[in-house]
This record gives structure tokens, C-alpha cells and sequence, in this order.
């Protein structure tokens, strides 16, 4: 599928997708998955319903979803390159996904963020009511330590 604004575009076509660029976004310049390998990268990917944001042929950003295709879907990897933020297309990218056919009914949706409660606020992303229930394994650091294992 796709959709255009203006110069831009969003597709969910995986061919389409610049795996060098995400990896290098994703391992370089997040707080969520820093030092991930290439292929983590890759894996994730073939395993969600991604959404490639681009200006004309360019990737620019990057989101995917986890999902079961029925009940759940967990948001992940969400990201605009810093040369477009502030033009809208990161609020435009959440609208796509929330709309996106093959993503709807869900009883659930997640995602967890440090810095950008104010975009998921706006398609209805909301804190945990009952957080008593929410349970999860954490392993912040699991990319630097298996970086660190390689170089040995």
C-alpha cells in the first residue's frame, strides 16, 4: 500500500526499504536499540508490517508493527530523520498506521517511548491505566553486550 503528501510518501512495500539506513538509524542514533546488529535489524523486519516514509526515492523514516493481525499490535522502531521533523510527517506516519486496514479491531496496541508522548497522545495512545498488570522482561543493554562479545 501506499499514500502521498505533497513530495512525500509512505509505502509498506518491505522491497522498498533502505536496510542500511534503518540499521544505521536505529544502531547510531536511538536510545531504544543501540549497537543492535544488521541483522536483528533485518529479522525485526521480516517479522512486522513495516512502514517505509520517504521523500520521492530517499528513505526518511521508519516504523513497524508486531502483531498477531487480529488482536494486538505493538509499535516499534518509529522514527524520522532529523533534516524533517517539525513538517508534520511523523503525526501523518501515526495516522497511516493507525488507518491502515490490516491493523484494525486490535484490542490492544503498545509501544513504549521516553520522549514522544505528545505524537501517540494525538492518534490515542494513552498511559497504562493498570500498570499492576503490565508485566515484561527487560534487557536494555542486550546490543552492547553482544557487540562487546564480538570484538573479543
Amino acid at each position: 500500500m501506499e499514500w502521498k503528501r505533497e513530495k512525500f510518501r509512505i509505502s509498506t512495500k518491505k522491497k522498498e526499504l533502505n536496510i542500511e539506513y534503518i540499521h544505521h538509524f536505529i544502531s547510531e542514533k536511538s536510545y531504544w536499540a543501540e549497537r543492535v546488529p544488521r541483522e536483528i535489524v533485518k529479522k525485526s523486519i521480516q517479522g512486522s508490517v513495516c512502514f517505509g516514509l520517504y521523500d520521492g526515492k530517499k528513505q526518511i523514516g521508519f516504523a513497524r508493527v508486531i502483531t498477531d493481525k487480529a488482536t494486538f499490535g505493538y509499535l516499534a522502531d518509529v522514527f524520522v530523520d532529523e533534516r524533517y521533523r517539525g513538517k508534520g510527517l511523523g503525526e501523518w506516519l501515526m495516522q497511516v498506521i493507525m488507518l491502515h486496514p490490516k491493523l484494525q479491531g486490535f484490542r490492544n496496541w503498545m509501544l513504549s517511548t521516553k520522549d514522544a508522548h505528545g505524537l501517540y497522545a494525538k492518534v490515542g495512545f494513552k498511559p497504562l491505566e493498570t500498570p499492576e498488570r503490565i508485566m515484561r522482561i527487560n534487557v536494555p543493554d542486550i546490543y552492547k553486550k553482544a557487540s562487546r562479545k564480538d570484538t573479543k
